[in-house]
């Protein structure tokens, strides 16, 4: 960057344009310089002039060196993805970036993700449009970083050399410009809202910080407020639109009073008399017409319509998000590709309830953690799992080899509202219950909150899904690839049961599911499994001997 005064001459505001833009706008003009610079000086050393948009005597003027532009890709953003939708851009060509700021936004069929600046520099343009799809890899923004601080820019418009001398007072009164607001950040993960209502309308004056429009998501209802005064001169949405996170909202122009906006208000009240004179004239034409059309409707030989059935037939059609159609997407390839095959077996939970209610406060008030039933399923998982290495291990299609895990990784189901997730619990062999409930509950908080990363869910040798919190009696899950099992929980019931003596009790009674890839598990396995876990159930006390 230099300091170069620029001629007062031939001066013309212009947009902010890309590099590439900005010196073919250049290349079609006279740029006089002071001393002996000239036009070709400046692409033989590829510099890019942007003037500060107010302009003086001492103004400086930003030179972009091509030598320091990055061209930043799209980095990995997981295993097994390949491909982003590019949800909303969050700068704006020209715009200073510092240091791990947040670019761009990208949707995956698992996560919401933020695209941060790995260095501080000036962004020259992002390379793909938002909505768009982009792979990995692939180049996303351009960004110049031999700029450490911020530019003395202070308008959409940028003055550049070509037109006669003006006075300073045009100059500043073509660098006021319309504002267009976006559809601002609604929290992490909400990407898209519905417009649920325009408060004003085209045209109107609306003060600083009033609110212009209501937007409603999943979770919570935002307001649009003005930056400023000034006028609404359009609007880009109409009320009942989906609209996206970073999309053009509205458009204002500046204004200090509302004085601009309020001159066709005589024209609006003026013609308010006048109104009532053709609807005394008119009455009698309507009237004579049905009263004509009554003997015609009479001697109609139509057949009589058809009678609808009572109530709301009407249909609402909601594009589905891609967490939902990647979720679709996997359980299809899982029945397409796996030979699924499902077992029972029912479990005696009054033991583990006993258990439960006898330590429970004193559980909690040690750990910090209420006491479930999802850390002995685990516990139960783990150890069969190791006994069984083949309900462990899963199939290498692209080599035909058996990989067995040395370690286990148990998913566990969790339902958030983008759809179903499976964060994982990681070397499950070496967490206690108050690791295994600590866990659950910090992923069911994050699910809640939308907060759950690529990380969270990636990986997983095994899955627990527990239909019973929602009433579920009997289920047959499907497995989550590549792993090659699945166990499933569901709700307990008390039921009549012939105990150890001959008699009947009721006991409360839970029904297990193991879906499993019966190419690589054979059934001896998965009923094996499935007893050990109901056995390590029923007497807990197998669990802390590790039997």
């Amino acid at each position: 960057y230099f300091l170069q005064k620029l001629h007062p001459r031939n001066l013309r505001a212009v947009r902010r344009e890309s590099q590439l833009g900005l010196l073919r706008s250049i290349s079609h003009h006279s740029v006089p310089f002071c001393g002996s610079l000239a036009l070709e000086n400046v692409f033989s050393q590829n510099r890019i002039i942007i003037p500060s948009a107010s302009w003086n005597s001492t103004s400086s003027i930003r030179y972009f060196s091509a030598s320091s532009i990055i061209i930043e890709p799209l980095e990995s953003l997981g295993d097994s993805i390949t491909t982003a939708v590019l949800v909303s851009w969050s700068k704006e060509p020209g715009d200073v970036v510092k240091e791990d700021d947040v670019i761009a936004i990208v949707e995956t069929d698992k996560v919401t993700m933020d695209i941060r600046a790995k260095k501080a520099g000036v962004f020259i343009e992002g390379l793909a449009a938002a909505q768009s799809e982009i792979s990995v890899g692939s180049p996303l923004y351009k960004i110049d970083t031999s700029l450490k601080s911020a530019p003395q820019v202070n308008a959409e418009t940028i003055v550049v050399a070509t037109k006669p001398s003006v006075p300073p007072s045009t100059v500043e009164t073509q660098s006021v410009s319309a504002l267009t607001v976006d559809v601002p950040v609604m929290g992490e993960s909400i990407t898209t809202g519905m417009l649920a209502k325009w408060n004003f309308k085209s045209g109107d004056f609306v003060k600083m910080d009033e609110v212009v429009a209501n937007i409603e998501t999943d979770k919570v209802n935002v307001e649009v407020r003005s930056p400023q005064s000034g006028i609404l001169q359009k609007m880009f949405n109409a009320e009942g639109d989906e609209i996206s996170v970073g999309n053009p909202l509205f458009i204002l122009q500046p204004s200090e009073a509302s004085t601009t906006s309020t001159s066709p208000a005589p024209a609006v009240n003026a013609p308010a008399k006048p109104t009532p004179s053709p609807v005394k004239s008119t009455p009698a034409t309507p009237l004579a017409v049905v009263k004509a059309a009554q003997p015609v409707a009479a001697k109609s030989s139509a057949p009589p319509a058809v009678q609808t059935p009572a109530g709301d037939r009407s249909e609402t059609r909601v594009k589905m998000t891609r967490m939902r159609l990647r979720i679709a997407q996997r359980l299809k390839e899982a029945q397409n590709t796996a030979a699924m095959l499902t077992t029972f077996q029912e479990v005696d939970m009054g033991n583990l309830i006993e258990m439960r209610n006898k330590h429970k406060d004193e559980f909690e008030k040690v750990h910090g953690i209420k006491l479930g039933f999802m850390s002995a399923f685990v516990r139960a998982a783990t150890v069969t799992l190791q006994e069984l290495p083949a309900v462990n291990g899963v199939i290498d299609d692209a080599t035909n080899e058996i990989v067995y895990r040395n370690y286990v990784d148990i998913s566990v189901a969790v339902a958030s509202p983008n759809g179903l997730v499976v964060p994982v619990l990681r070397n499950t062999e070496k967490m206690s219950f108050a690791d295994v409930e600590k866990a659950i509950a910090m992923y069911g908080k994050k699910a809640k909150e939308g907060a759950l990363a690529l990380e969270d869910m990636a990986g997983g040798t095994f899955t627990i899904s527990n239909g019973g919190v929602f009433g579920s009696l009997f289920g047959t899950p499907i497995i989550n690839p590549p792993q090659s099992a699945i166990l499933g929980m569901h709700a307990t019931k008390m039921r009549p049961m012939v105990t150890a003596g001959g008699k009947i009790e009721a006991r409360p009674m839970m029904y297990l599911a193991l879906t499993y890839d019966h190419r690589l598990i054979d059934g001896r396995e998965a009923v094996t499994f499935l007893k050990g876990v109901a056995g390590r159930i029923e007497d807990s006390s197998r669990l802390l001997l590790t039997l």
